[in-house]
């Protein structure tokens, strides 16, 4: 995914960045990343301030397309740790 990511053409590809790519979905995609600072919520938040333009959005796609990271966020043996 990281050399995905060099290859990527959009000058935001920080923390606002990345949120900003399913801002751009449409009105009904809102991203929930989860944060512990108020730093972070800040600048998630920011992300609605952010306006990729069509090649930018197209050239994420591209590199990220639906579902390319699906799955659970914590391997088996450890979801069954906590109970899930």
């Amino acid at each position: 995914m990281v050399t995905k990511l060099q290859n990527v053409e959009a000058p935001c590809l920080d923390t606002i960045g990345t949120a900003a790519r399913p801002l751009a979905q449409g009105a009904d995609i809102v991203p929930i990343p989860g944060t512990k600072r108020r730093t972070y919520l800040e600048q998630n938040c920011a992300a609605v301030n952010v306006k990729l333009t069509k090649d930018e959005i197209e050239s994420l796609s591209r590199a990220f397309p639906l579902n390319v990271t699906a799955g659970t966020r914590y391997p088996e043996k450890q979801l069954a740790g906590l109970g899930i």
